[in-house]
């Protein structure tokens, strides 16, 4: 077993690492890299740990100098896995598994018809009624953003924050006052929906946003960061 450590915790590297680099370079689907990384590095890491202290249980008192020295390798490779995993959930805190997130639970912004953005078809785009309490109580500081300046204005400058922040725009209504694109993430690329609704306020206007994930039915929290970071590109 103490032999045996370092070759699991290797493999389950290797399995983590085909995961991570075949959904950044689109040979995977986000959510296949996603769970083949999940699986070299959660319970790859953690069988090889297992594995490990095993081995080294059994070369206790200097039994097996080599064996021991082999099962500490594979329980460091094992425990880095780990610790990766469990950095990489911790960023999204105490985030609720929901996906769609929006600053307007009252008249959450729609998405566009298919005609309009193709990439819709076959996905229900409707705002999930059961989230609404969810958002509310989770993410408390989410709310509309107000301008000083007209919708015209203020519609221009929502479609350069956004493009500054490196969303796609793939479609315009200005009839409807919004826009419509989509932000991969950084290294699974998975993609999200946004949609940027702009309304007259007054003097003023009214910017509401609605973020959500493709994949998965939680987001760790980044739907609710791509709103706070748009807001404060509009700042």
């Amino acid at each position: 077993m103490a032999t045996a450590a370092p070759k699991l915790s290797l493999i389950a590297l290797a399995l983590a690492l085909v995961g991570l680099l075949g959904a950044y370079l689109g040979i995977l689907t986000p959510m296949a890299g996603f769970q083949t990384f999940v699986a070299g590095a959660l319970l790859g890491g953690l069988f090889s740990s297992i594995l490990a202290l095993i081995g080294l249980f059994l070369t206790r008192g200097g039994r097996d100098p080599k064996g021991r020295t082999q099962a500490l390798v594979g329980l460091s490779i094992a425990l880095g896995l780990l610790i990766v995993v469990l950095a990489a959930a911790s960023t999204g805190g105490d985030a609720p598994p929901i996906n769609d997130i929006t600053t307007d639970l009252e008249d959450p912004p729609a998405f566009a018809d298919t005609t309009r953005v193709p990439d819709y078809a076959g996905r229900d785009m409707s705002y999930p009624t059961e989230f609404v309490s969810i958002v509310r109580e989770s993410y408390p500081d989410l709310a509309p953003l107000r301008l000083d300046e007209g919708s015209a204005d203020a519609f221009r400058r929502a479609i350069a924050a956004a493009q500054t922040l490196g969303w796609a725009v793939v479609a315009r209504n200005g009839d409807a006052g919004a826009f419509y694109a989509r932000d991969v993430t950084s290294i699974f690329r998975f993609v999200d929906d946004v949609v940027v609704r702009i309304r007259p306020d007054g003097s003023g206007s009214r910017i509401d946003v609605r973020s959500k994930s493709r994949d998965g039915r939680g987001d760790l929290g980044a739907n609710a960061t791509r709103i706070r970071a748009f807001f404060d590109e509009l700042r």
